[in-house]
């Protein structure tokens, strides 16, 4: 019986036998590597995967989807919401000190998953997803332009990201209504130590209103919460780079 996608999921399954290889050959799966696949749906990228890797975890939510996946003795299927999963634990289920983490995620909650995996980034050995184009743009954004922003921020200071390739919606059945890409995301060996809440908050202030000087917003919240100065307020907060959130981040932490 076919499988009906689930708006509710945000399903959109890969059907594009060129796309899918184009996929596996940026994974670069080798045989015994601990890797995990968040959303397999319909396994058109899990089965060229498992073929390769010889085991693969599987992150599902649709039961129906995932008892079909328990019929392939190659897979550990961990039936659950994604930002419930504990990739810590998981990894040392699987006895592996690093994972590689791969999947289509589901476009409505991308972003909360990829805020989820910040928080497991020790065991990540490196990440590769098919996102929408706009939030994969978000994400590699530099400084002084439209797409940069907290996104932008908060992944940049764990991950070299880069996009690798360009999905049209024709790949997918039901075709979806935007462009998709595939990213890659590498954890950066010696990230700059930060009280990582801090800097959530830092960026968050400093971009709720992004088209005014940050004396505006993170001036006062500075002031509010009785932190030194020394930081240009002279500026909108999508010129600020990276590194430099992070050093006041560092400095008020201190």
């Amino acid at each position: 019986m076919a499988h009906v996608p689930r708006k509710r999921f945000g399903q959109h399954f890969l059907a594009d036998d060129a796309i899918i290889d184009a996929i596996v050959r940026e994974i670069a799966p080798r045989p015994g590597e601990p890797m995990v696949e968040i959303g397999p749906g319909l396994a058109a990228l899990t089965q060229p995967l498992v073929e390769r890797l010889g085991r693969l975890t599987v992150v599902e939510l649709d039961r129906d989807l995932a008892a079909r996946l328990r019929q392939h003795p190659q897979l550990r299927v961990v039936e659950s919401d994604v930002l419930k999963v504990d990739f810590g634990a998981l990894a040392a289920t699987l006895g592996a000190p690093k994972l590689r983490v791969v999947g289509n995620l589901p476009y409505n909650i991308s972003t909360p998953i990829l805020f989820h995996l910040l928080d497991h980034v020790a065991v990540v050995q490196d990440q590769h997803f098919m996102l929408q184009k706009e939030v994969i743009d978000r994400m590699v954004a530099r400084p002084a332009t439209a797409d940069y922003g907290r996104l932008s921020v908060m992944l940049q200071w764990r991950y070299a990201m880069e996009d690798v390739l360009f999905v049209p919606p024709s790949a997918f059945e039901p075709p979806p209504k935007v462009d998709s890409a595939v990213v890659r995301m590498v954890p950066h060996a010696e990230p700059e130590p930060v009280d990582v809440r801090l800097l959530s908050e830092i960026v968050q202030v400093a971009f709720s209103q992004r088209r005014k000087l940050l004396r505006h917003s993170l001036g006062r919240w500075l002031e509010q919460k009785g932190f030194s100065g020394g930081f240009d307020l002279q500026r909108r907060a999508e010129e600020v780079p990276v590194a430099q959130f992070v050093a006041l981040a560092r400095a008020q932490g201190q």
